[in-house]
């Protein structure tokens, strides 16, 4: 195993080595941070992943404006609802083509059947493939969305129709979401028969503009462009690679020496001697997120009010934002940016106070403190470019309050699994929106369908749960917003997150990497993009 793995990284070392040869044949080369844990999308929630298979292998319904957070058509061409919006149909683009590989032909176009398998997937547990290939879909649970569709109709070949029980605000939006991806009926039904559903994770097809070739865990993941490509001009490069590596000064000196042309996730440090060097672009934005420490009020003693009050006051998010951000962020009050509509201005975070934290202690029946733990992401994210280290400040401040608190940690899809179980007491982790509608934050992961999901502090309130769910169902957005400013009212009075930090969002591409966007949603395009 380890001699398979050794040739595998010499090979990688000399295909990445050959930058002339392969800027000749139109191959960009992506550092990206980590691995993903599969390639279908539905089946997760972290960027990564949606990189590696939501971004290239697939298309949707409805696709965001690349670099934008404007919804436009997608495999469907037009829409149009029921006056009272809970009857959705899609015109369906015809002559598009599934990916062609090694392990699948296809012998028709994208049609009505697939949608209707995509979304049948989240709805009816019964599917026969549902049995063969057992999983779960968070983000659908999360938002409700297997409860609330009521039906997925193919009318004909091209047209398709949902029916939904009650209105859904951001129905569209939550279309275009990586989640939401197109998967081929005719693979599935393939795999299903063949007994190998389960590849439908590890071997993808789609419509996108890349198409999946090979992957080898922590080291790379190759696609080839897709030359049938729908949306003409879309697909200029001829390979896309993503060169795995987990150390972002490993990153830095693989883009500085041409090694790869874009870069995931540089450290705050490196920021200045990036914007000096004339080989570089540094590409910045406001960043559309937030990170936080999420309380698992399932675990006592977190359950008490008192002490996650305690725990919060206890957290000095100055230190935290100059040794961990450098200049790279604010200091977060709210569970969304404020950037997000419905943002509550109002709210201020409580003042850092270690003597008034120890007094709530001593009133919670904990005079000498306690002992917890705190788990710590191992990958860097928009949202958090050192966990590491936040942990640490974080574990300082606790002991100075009688806390001690040990630092756990996990490789990062492990890690998530593991928080959504619940088997934490406090959890680094955050979120960068995904639609730009405001339950994309409080529903997602603070609602009570959320737990078990993104929901890491296991936090199901009635009142907070209320509001966000009649949000939901309205179209008018101030009405809307009143509700989701209540809901944060209610956010910071039980305090189940420490909010922390909104980062801004870097990355740095090489001179000649054309027309490269920032998502507002954190992820990584390469359609559109061209090498010089």
């Amino acid at each position: 195993m380890q001699l398979k793995k050794s040739f595998f990284a010499v090979a990688i070392a000399c295909a990445i080595s050959a930058v002339p040869a392969l800027a000749a044949s139109k191959t960009l080369i992506y550092c990206s941070e980590g691995s993903p844990a599969g390639f279908d999308p539905a089946r997760y929630t972290a960027g990564t992943d949606f990189d590696a298979s939501a971004e290239t292998v697939f298309n949707r319904l409805v696709e965001f404006e690349r670099g934008s957070t404007q919804v436009r058509p997608g495999l469907a061409e037009k829409w149009e609802a029921s006056a009272d919006n809970l009857t959705w149909t899609f015109h369906l683009r015809k002559g598009v083509k599934f990916h062609t590989t090694e392990y699948f032909k296809p012998t028709r176009d994208f049609n009505a059947d697939d949608v209707v398998f995509t979304f049948e997937r989240f709805i009816n547990k019964d599917l026969p493939f549902n049995k063969a290939a057992p999983t779960e879909f968070p983000y659908v649970s999360d938002m409700e969305m297997d409860t609330n569709i009521a039906s997925v109709e193919k009318k004909d070949e091209s047209t398709v129709v949902f029916k939904l029980k009650k209105v859904d605000a951001a129905f569209i939006q939550d279309l275009a979401m990586s989640f939401a991806s197109i998967q081929s009926a005719e693979y599935a039904d393939k795999l299903l028969k063949e007994g190998k559903a389960g590849e439908l994770n590890t071997k993808p097809i789609g419509t996108g503009p890349f198409i999946f070739k090979s992957y080898q865990k922590d080291a790379s993941i190759r696609f080839d462009g897709n030359k049938e490509y729908w949306k003409k001009g879309d697909v200029l490069l001829d390979k896309l690679i993503f060169a795995i590596t987990t150390d972002p000064s490993v990153r830095y000196q693989k883009l500085q020496k041409g090694e790869c042309q874009v870069m995931a996730y540089p450290r705050p440090a490196d920021l200045a001697s990036m914007r000096q060097d004339k080989k570089l672009t540094l590409l910045s934005q406001a960043g559309f997120n937030v990170g936080y420490l999420a309380y698992n009020v399932k675990h006592k003693p977190l359950d008490q009010l008192e002490v996650r009050q305690a725990l919060d006051m206890a957290i000095s998010k100055k230190a935290i934002i100059d040794a961990v951000y450098q200049g790279a962020g604010q200091p977060a009050t709210n569970p969304m940016p404020p950037t997000q509509w419905s943002y509550n201005k109002t709210l201020k975070d409580a003042a850092f106070n270690p003597e008034k934290a120890k007094e709530l202690l001593k009133k919670a029946g904990f005079p000498n403190g306690f002992e917890m733990t705190l788990w710590a992401m191992p990958v860097q994210r928009p949202y958090n470019p050192n966990a590491k280290l936040m942990a640490e400040l974080i574990q300082a401040d606790f002991a100075k309050i009688g806390v001690k608190a040990k630092i756990v940690t996990y490789e990062w899809g492990e890690y998530l699994k593991r928080a959504k179980n619940g088997e934490h007491d406090s959890v680094l982790v955050g979120w960068t929106g995904d639609n730009g509608d405001p339950d994309n934050w409080l529903g997602v992961n603070l609602g009570c369908t959320a737990v078990g999901g993104n929901n890491y502090a296991q936090w199901c309130n009635k009142e907070f749960d209320d509001l966000i769910v009649k949000a939901r169902t309205l179209t008018n957005q101030q009405e809307r917003t009143r509700l989701y400013e209540k809901a944060q009212v209610v956010f910071k009075r039980e305090l189940p997150w420490t909010t922390i930090a909104h980062s801004t969002s870097y990355e740095p591409v090489r001179k000649e990497v054309q027309n490269f966007k920032i998502s507002p949603f954190g992820l990584n395009s390469f359609y559109g993009v061209s090498l010089k």
